[in-house]
């Protein structure tokens, strides 16, 4: 038998709750995967507590979106990885009834990426989610180049700081926006180039100064809402705004001035074989350089996942909230 977390109706943390189920079968073209650890993800808050953008069939929903283990089972036709390998799973499209939250899952063997040798198992848990969507919004859909200037939202979140660490990776300029200056620090050993505190600076003014009167290059927004007019403002002409996340669900305004602004959302990439490769090889390199780190915060075990989920939507967590699961 396997572990597994469920839930039957939608509502607080309390509403989750680990059963028992047969260890799955991996079919053919799948991986069955012996998960270590997982993080928890503000998806997976949505789908909890039933506001989830897809719908989420009730009883018996499951959770998860990221995770790392070994290698258990390979499924006919599957020549590798090989049995026992250390594995980032990159996509679960169907985590509603397959998610991580569990002992074993199955996933397509193309979802599976090998762990970098430099990542420890709760970095592994953390690191994927944040790390391919700042890579996606940046790199693939923005065009990120070195020297570019790039303004970063919310960067204190998993996102932003993955964001941060991809753009000085590649020689680019991150700027860190964010709402309180007690991360300050932080940011700035991320390898922010200088953090602007939105609920106190003039945010155009202080990017034009940073820029020399010029204007970002780029913008990366985790927020959306209203307050993107000050982003808009903050740009030069000409400057590619992506939307990343939607933390304030208040429309954003029109653009003012000759701006691109693509809308993301993760799984545009981590579906594409071809992308996926280029983000794994970025990853690694990245890794292997020390360049990129995700922010662990509070790690727990899987029968403590309610106080996991707790712990996430409290907003006090510094760093990912991070689930090991014992074997």
């Amino acid at each position: 038998m396997t572990r597994m977390v469920t839930f039957d109706e939608f509502g607080g943390p309390d509403v989750l709750h680990v059963v028992d189920a047969p260890v799955p079968a991996p079919a053919a073209g799948e991986v069955r995967v012996r998960i270590e650890a997982f993080a928890v993800n503000p998806l997976d808050l949505m789908m909890r507590a039933g506001a989830s953008p897809a719908p989420v069939p009730l009883p018996g929903a499951r959770l998860g979106v990221e995770a790392t283990g070994v290698v258990d089972a390979l499924g006919a036709g599957v020549p590798g990885p090989e049995v026992g390998s250390p594995v980032i799973i990159t996509a679960i499209p169907d985590a509603t009834v397959n998610g991580s939250y569990a002992e074993h899952v199955t996933v397509p063997a193309g979802r599976l990426i090998p762990r970098p040798s430099g990542l420890g198992v709760t970095e592994a848990a953390a690191i994927w989610v944040g790390f391919s969507t700042a890579y996606g919004a940046l790199v693939e859909k923005a065009g990120m180049r070195p020297g570019d200037t790039v303004l970063v939202n919310a960067a204190s979140g998993s996102v932003g700081r993955a964001a941060i660490q991809v753009a000085d990776h590649l020689g680019a300029v991150p700027i860190a926006l964010t709402r309180s200056g007690a991360a300050r620090e932080e940011l700035l050993g991320a390898g922010a180039a200088a953090v602007i505190v939105t609920d106190t600076d003039d945010v155009p003014a202080a990017v034009l100064d940073h820029t020399r009167g010029v204007g970002a290059d780029i913008v990366l927004d985790l927020v959306t809402g209203p307050r993107q007019a000050e982003l808009l403002a903050a740009v030069r002409p000409g400057a590619t705004l992506v939307a990343a996340g939607f933390l304030d669900p208040r429309p954003a305004p029109m653009p003012f001035a000759p701006v691109t602004i693509h809308r993301y959302r993760g799984f545009e990439h981590t579906l594409d074989p071809a992308v996926v490769r280029r983000m794994a090889v970025f990853l690694a390199s990245a890794v292997r350089l020390g360049s990129l780190r995700p922010a662990v915060g509070p790690v727990l075990t899987l029968d403590d996942v309610v106080e996991a989920h707790r712990r996430a939507e409290s907003g006090s967590a510094r760093g990912k909230v991070v689930v090991v699961v014992p074997t």
